[in-house]
């Protein structure tokens, strides 16, 4: 995917006022066609959905098996949160490609300057919106898994907390020069 992204970006210009813009209308076809509903939408949601049902039938049995109860909860926790993750993937990521599909073949004219400005926030927001996927783990992390918590809390108390108090208290007790007052006389003028 990477390698087909730099190839896929080496043939847009880049314009000052919109950025980086396709002028091929091949290109357009391939971005409208395949790329957005194939490669960057179904095909992500596929693979992440395939591999959340796995690791469902992986817990169903397991239930089966002779598991320590602890282990049954843990993978129980992990696969509510990769279900989790999976549903908010799809959530995140299907009004971006819907955006980008129909804002190829229906560019917004630069003539009216109220139409294209509304096209310019959708982009934005959406882009924001596109960000929130990959922001979104650690708070759907938290929310679902005790056993997250706890090793989220270990590292931030016990490891980052100590090394700042530690590292304020030896700023605080570190020796400087202090101001050297000079105290002038007015003997010589008297």
């Amino acid at each position: 995917m990477l390698v087909h992204s730099i190839v896929f970006n080496s043939f847009l210009t880049i314009q000052p006022l919109v950025g980086c813009v396709s002028g091929s209308p091949t290109l357009n076809l391939y971005a409208t066609y395949f790329f957005y509903p194939v490669l960057y939408g179904p095909v992500q949601i596929a693979i992440s959905f395939f591999f959340s049902l796995l690791a469902f039938r992986n817990v169903r049995r397991i239930v089966r098996r002779q598991v320590p109860i602890v282990r049954r909860r843990l993978d129980r926790q992990m696969t509510a949160m990769i279900l989790t993750r999976v549903v908010f993937f799809v959530i995140f990521a299907l009004p971006y490609t819907i955006y980008r599909m129909y804002i190829i073949n229906n560019p917004p004219s630069r003539s009216n300057s109220l139409q294209y400005s509304i096209g310019q926030l959708l982009q934005t927001s959406l882009n924001y919106f596109i960000s929130l996927n990959y922001a979104s783990n650690f708070y759907i992390f938290i929310a679902i898994s005790s056993q997250y918590r706890r090793q989220v809390k270990y590292v931030l108390v016990r490891k980052c907390w100590q090394r700042w108090k530690h590292w304020d208290c030896m700023r605080q007790n570190e020796v400087g020069l202090a101001n050297a007052v000079t105290i002038t006389s007015n003997d010589d003028f008297d």
